[in-house]
């Protein structure tokens, strides 16, 4: 929150501002506006923000312009959705009649400021060519996975819960090998995708839907869909269109928004397959790629992808509580043979389906594998592993 509380500061004052223009009062447009926080990880430090905001003399257009140069400086992020979907819920807000020119002005202001953060979120660049070169790593993650997988811990229950895995971009069933096996290990009840070498093509769609349709028939209960690199993709498509019929999805290194501006080493051997460039792509399956599920969504992701570039790969989590990004260890290419990605899936899983996070000293362990760990000093390392925080 630290490196965003400039942005969450003039944004409230903003949105505070265009609330006032639509018609309210100041007190109106502070509680409406903490409400259509409630379910942001921050809010209590942005109800602070709202509630110590005092009438501002800036003018409307000033308060627009400095939240988007703070939006430039901080680069592209997928939680401004979360941001756009706050002015434009103001917008839609049935309020006292407010001056034509002021109510004119708030509706210009949230058109504005979404356009400008869809040109900023344009802007991600392709993976680093360290990253690329690393992603030769990928051999070793696969090969000593075979030592390492007796040692990874199996705490979770499965309860026989269907779980369908979709391989990634030019993988297939074997690609989630050691993914389905973990998982069926805890209990859990796992489907392949069965299509063969994934080409990330929209007439794979209805044979999915026909496989999650048998699945949800068989177990009578909503199932959960994991999904690696492009098979994510497929995830998210059919989380959009069935939300009844699925219970959670979990991506890992998928790129699940900004596709059409998506850079990638891969980009030239993508277009030689399907013939055509990538702004040919299927447009609806593009335009389903930028909503976001009604259902639990976990994005695994690695800042050392050198395949698909990190931001692509997290979805705005500021967006609803249920929505989660988990940073891991290791290359794009061995996401399926990665340790601390089979414990993430697991875990995900298992705290989506049961409504709660799974908790024990296990956890503490686990938590050696994980980024955020080696960010602390010594003592908080033995602190976190040792005693309950």
């Amino acid at each position: 929150m630290e490196g965003k509380k400039l942005l969450y500061t003039a944004f409230t004052k903003l949105a505070v501002s265009v609330a006032v223009a639509h018609g309210m009062t100041l007190g109106e447009a502070k509680q409406l506006i903490v409400q259509k926080f409630d379910n942001h990880p921050y809010r209590k430090t942005i109800a602070r923000l709202i509630n110590n905001i005092t009438p501002d003399k800036k003018h409307i257009d000033t308060l627009l312009e400095e939240t988007i140069h703070i939006c430039q400086d901080l680069g592209p992020d997928r939680d401004y959705v979360t941001l756009g979907m706050v002015l434009e819920s103001i917008r839609n807000e049935k309020t006292k009649k407010a001056e034509k020119i002021k109510k004119d002005a708030a509706v210009q202001v949230v058109k504005k400021f979404m356009e400008e953060v869809i040109h900023i979120n344009l802007h991600i660049p392709p993976p680093p060519l360290y990253n690329v070169l690393l992603e030769g790593r990928s051999l070793l993650e696969w090969t000593s996975m075979f030592c390492i997988y007796p040692l990874i811990p199996k705490r979770n229950k499965g309860h026989n819960k269907p779980v369908l895995l979709i391989p990634p971009y030019l993988g297939n069933d074997i690609s989630t090998t050691f993914v389905r096996k973990y998982l069926k290990s805890l209990g859990f009840k796992t489907y392949k995708w069965d299509l063969g070498v994934n080409m990330v093509k929209s007439h794979y769609i209805p044979k999915l839907i026909e496989k999650l349709d048998a699945i949800y028939e068989k177990h009578q209960e909503k199932v959960s869909i994991v999904g690696w690199s492009g098979g994510g993709m497929f995830a998210k498509i059919l989380a959009n269109r069935y939300p009844d019929k699925v219970e959670q999805i979990i991506t890992i290194g998928s790129p699940v928004w900004g596709l059409m501006e998506l850079k990638t080493p891969l980009i030239n051997v993508f277009e030689f397959f399907r013939g055509k460039s990538v702004k040919e792509r299927n447009e609806k399956f593009l335009k389903e790629l930028e909503e976001i599920p009604d259902v639990p969504i976990t994005c695994i992701y690695t800042k050392t992808d050198g395949v698909v570039p990190w931001k692509h790969c997290m979805e705005a989590h500021t967006y609803r509580k249920n929505i989660n990004n988990i940073e891991v260890f290791g290359s794009h290419s061995g996401m399926g043979a990665n340790a601390t990605v089979l414990l993430s899936v697991a875990n995900s899983l298992s705290a989506n389906i049961q409504g709660k996070e799974v908790k024990g000293i296990t956890t503490h362990i686990e938590s050696l594998l994980f980024p955020k760990f080696w960010k602390k000093n010594a003592a908080s390392k033995l602190k976190k592993l040792f005693f309950k925080s």
